[in-house]
């Protein structure tokens, strides 16, 4: 890898070393013209590594132009040609996977196990979207009217826009968001998280190696203000997010009000109901990994538990001791159990919500602020956290924090629990743990979450499925990954054809389309 690819060494800072980043247009890594620019920590260490640049209004016009300029080439090769180059990017990725591991370790802060498990799912959707020669197949009915016959196709659309988070810097961008939208013949720009865009740069490098066209795939990072331009552009003919409720509402009310497809995928604040039948050691170990993994951050954590209060007591002697396991250390040392946070904004965040809870009467059994990490004292670093005895009117149970803070709510019955887990606004994921088959399909029926889990922590369905949020999970119609995501990255066109014979359509009758006779005029 040649670093000087995406970063601007000449006007990098000498001490200490931070790396100032590029952006990647029309195939090409470019310097911005920007006087903003963003630091990139590693959390690990507190370190500044990085500097993203907030691109320009004019940059960010220009990954757009360059898009729009790749469509109709891109478009009309063959898919069985452009799934090639998907399956040459799936190569490239399984031989760097580890130096992309410790790059994301490095800027992102999960473990080495969680880092990897990123990139791998990359090539998880990568592989689904190998099939679009057969998933982009349309329907046809022969003699469909007498004489006529029908056939679906389904065509690219143009130019999306794709705006990342930081949680999940090349699964989302790079597996959520461009296979699909590439192999269906179209382009994309990514807007890449300003915190943890290296990943991303990276990954492009080898989209590029791979043999994607110029222009196809293009890569800024930038404000908000920039970023706007992607809602009004009318190159641009849909939107796909993952980020906050309250941006991925603007962006669905904006975009769409421009006649744009958008999927958007917002907050979460999943909730596991525990019956008094369920294995609660195995449970236990599930509901540490469900809301420690990659420190809280991902939309399918599961920070809140609902258990009957017969067995409330056992299970949370359970999770203080195995949170007590915990390792908490620097992201890339395969020893490492939990990370650190990603930067020391989203930390005081958190700590501010742990405030929160105890003033608003929550019980703090494990308090994992201020933790110490021998030799990586100024890593954002944060413990398990463990609040009991969280009530209905406690918004710390209700609203997402992001982080290693699980709540505990204690219940009656399966139905109080189902009645507390559906008033929640969110419907990401839900989870129930039982051995009581009936209890397990009532939940699975009766829950408002879209993706279920039944003693199955972390419900993320594979690639071949779609990720399928709900109320103010998602705004959109179709999701992302699954046969949606072909649905969303094509349209569709029918086409009614006839064929003469030597008489027809000179003389006599003929059927027309709408079954009717009509008689023609002799010529």
């Amino acid at each position: 890898m040649e670093l000087n690819r995406y970063y601007d060494t000449e006007n990098a800072s000498v001490t200490p070393p931070v790396k100032k980043l590029k952006y990647f247009v029309d195939g090409e890594f470019k310097v911005s013209a920007t006087k903003n620019y963003m630091d990139c920590y590693n959390p690990s260490t507190g370190d500044v590594i990085a500097q993203a640049p907030q691109c320009t209004l004019e940059e960010v016009n220009e990954a757009v132009a360059s898009a729009a300029k790749a469509f109709p080439a891109w478009a009309a090769t063959p898919v069985s040609k452009r799934v090639q180059v998907l399956y040459k990017f799936k190569a490239l990725v399984e031989e760097h996977l580890e130096e992309l591991t410790y790059l994301l370790c490095q800027e992102e802060g999960k473990n080495w196990t969680e880092s990897m498990g990123d990139v791998l799912k990359v090539n998880e959707v990568v592989e689904f979207a190998c099939g679009a020669p057969h998933l982009m197949k349309g329907e046809s009915l022969m003699n469909a009217s007498k004489g006529y016959d029908t056939v679906l196709y389904h065509h690219p659309i143009g130019v999306f826009a794709g705006i990342a988070p930081w949680n999940f810097p090349a699964m989302i961008p790079h597996g959520w968001m461009t296979p699909i939208c590439v192999a269906t013949g179209n382009c994309i720009v990514l807007k890449a998280a300003s915190f943890v865009p290296q990943s991303s740069l990276r990954l492009a490098e080898l989209w590029r190696e791979a043999g994607l066209p110029k222009g196809v795939l293009n890569i800024v990072t930038a404000g908000r203000n920039e970023a706007e331009i992607f809602l009004h552009h009318p190159d641009i003919k849909g939107v796909t997010f993952v980020g906050s409720t309250n941006v991925g509402k603007h962006i669905y009310k904006t975009a769409a009000a421009n006649g744009k497809r958008v999927q958007a995928l917002t907050e979460a604040k999943n909730h596991a109901l525990v019956l008094k039948d369920a294995k609660l050691e195995r449970t236990a170990r599930g509901i540490i990994n469900a809301y420690c993994g990659c420190a809280g951050a991902r939309c399918m954590a599961c920070p809140v538990i609902v258990v009957e209060n017969e067995v409330a007591d056992e299970l949370v002697a359970y999770l203080k001791k195995f949170v007590a396991e915990m390792t908490l250390g620097p992201a890339y040392d395969p020893n490492t159990g939990m990370g650190p946070i990603m930067n020391r904004d989203h930390l005081k965040f958190i700590t501010g919500w742990i405030e929160k809870g105890i003033k608003q009467g929550a019980e703090l059994i494990v308090d994992g602020r201020d933790p110490v990490v021998p030799g990586y004292e100024n890593g954002f670093y944060l413990a398990p956290t463990i609040f009991d005895h969280v009530t209905e009117e406690m918004t710390i149970g209700d609203e997402e924090i992001f982080g290693p803070v699980l709540c505990i709510k204690r219940v009656n019955s399966f139905e109080e629990g189902l009645a507390i887990m559906n008033r929640n606004r969110f419907a990401n994921g839900s989870v129930i743990y039982t051995q009581n088959g009936h209890y397990a399909r009532e939940f699975a029926f009766r829950t408002d979450a879209g993706m279920v889990g039944v003693n199955v922590g972390i419900p993320v369905p594979l690639g071949i499925f779609g990720f399928t949020g709900h109320k103010d999970s998602f705004f959109g119609d179709l999701h992302c990954m699954g046969k949606d995501g072909f649905t969303f990255f094509t349209e569709t066109k029918c086409v009614t054809q006839t064929w003469f014979s030597e008489t027809e359509g000179i003389t006599g009758k003929v059927d027309t389309w709408d079954g009717t006779i009509t008689s023609m005029p002799d010529k």
